[in-house]
């Protein structure tokens, strides 16, 4: 598999859709589950481009283009952790955890979550 590349917002929200469902999906699926108000051409769009760059398969069953993701979400999810990590944090989760706490957004119960992670970790 070649190189995953960062996904734009857009194509992030087409992919979690379709990562939730856990299996293939026609684009009226993912039309409902994203409520946007986005014209049918422009999620056909975005889904070429998703096949383009390599996160998804379509194949045809009947009228109906069926969409399936070639990424599992965790690969991406990691790939996308360690590049914020390294770019934003130099490669401190110390600096990570420590800037999430100051700025209120992870609570001492999640500390005490992390703490039970690591010791099990390790």
């Amino acid at each position: 598999m070649k190189e995953l590349s960062k996904l734009p917002a857009a194509e992030l929200e087409i992919m979690m859709v379709i990562w939730e469902a856990d299996t293939p999906v026609n684009s009226d699926y993912i039309m409902e589950k994203l409520r946007k108000s986005w014209a049918r051409s422009t999620l056909l769009n975005l889904l070429t481009r998703l096949g383009d760059r390599g996160f998804l398969r379509c194949h045809k069953e009947g009228r109906f283009n069926i969409y399936e993701s070639l990424v599992k979400q965790q690969d991406y999810l990691q790939k996308e952790s360690r590049h914020f990590l390294k770019r934003m944090h130099r490669n401190s989760l110390t600096s990570l955890v420590a800037s999430l706490y100051d700025g209120h957004s992870v609570s001492k119960k999640d500390l005490e979550e992390l703490k039970q992670f690591i010791k099990e970790a390790t």
